[in-house]
């Protein structure tokens, strides 16, 4: 019986590991939200400058999916995401990788990057399209479909070069359905049984098949979407 593909993670990975190979050599990149840093290997053709608030901790908060750890290592910038230490025009190009879900007003947030990226800066966002909590307490939005980048990205005037769904409908679906056995056990006083579990493995079967066939039910719902813009001539007078 064939398992679904859905390996959210792994396929966001290499996109942005692609988008930051096209990326010309020499010029300086924010990774705006750094996090653990996992992509500085990837910018080793580039002056990497990373930033992060640095406050989740792991054991502060049990609610939701959690990080049995958690290390930001030595971050060049720490400062809130809104308000970064740097000159307009600073980066010829910025990563924000799963990070909008994670603050208060994810607008504000654009119009931040906006303002550090040189016209005709590559700006590179990933973010859920839909997500369980996680990184509490600092999780504000479940996630962000294509038309929330058309229309703010859009009045910053930014040009959208690329919205590229990661996964589709029936891989999300697939996803949460391997997902309840460990709900039940940490959340459920009940556990599937094995008729349950043989009607799981059905399932998946008959969503891999969808899946494979698939052609446009990313439209509905996916993991996340991975943006590519540009900053046009006018992008920084909206962001002033």
């Amino acid at each position: 019986m064939t398992s679904i593909d859905m390996d959210n993670d792994q396929h966001r990975l290499s996109w942005v590991a692609d988008q930051l190979g096209q990326i010309p050599s020499g010029g300086r990149i924010l990774d705006a939200g750094a996090g653990e840093q996992r992509f500085r290997p990837y910018c080793e053709h580039l002056e990497y400058v990373a930033q992060d608030f640095a406050q989740y901790i792991p054991e502060q908060e049990a609610e939701g999916l959690h990080m049995k750890k958690w290390d930001y290592g030595e971050l060049d910038i720490v400062c809130d995401i809104t308000s970064i230490p740097e000159q307009d025009s600073s980066f010829d190009a910025i990563l924000c990788s799963e990070v909008l879900e994670h603050v208060p007003n994810p607008v504000a947030v654009l119009h931040e990057l906006a303002r550090l990226l040189k016209p005709e800066g590559r700006l590179i966002i990933t973010a859920p399209f839909v997500s369980l909590t996680h990184f509490a307490p600092y999780h504000f939005a479940t996630g962000f479909n294509r038309y929330f980048y058309q229309e703010h990205l859009g009045e910053l005037g930014f040009q959208i070069d690329t919205v590229s769904p990661n996964g589709n409908f029936f891989k999300l679906v697939a996803q949460e359905l391997k997902r309840v056995k460990q709900v039940a056990i940490e959340h459920s006083q009940d556990r599937p049984n094995l008729i349950e579990k043989c009607c799981t493995k059905v399932v998946l079967s008959m969503l891999d098949r969808f899946s494979r066939k698939d052609n446009s039910s990313s439209e509905l719902a996916c993991f996340g979407m991975q943006i590519v813009a540009t900053k046009t001539a006018c992008t920084a007078s909206r962001a002033a």
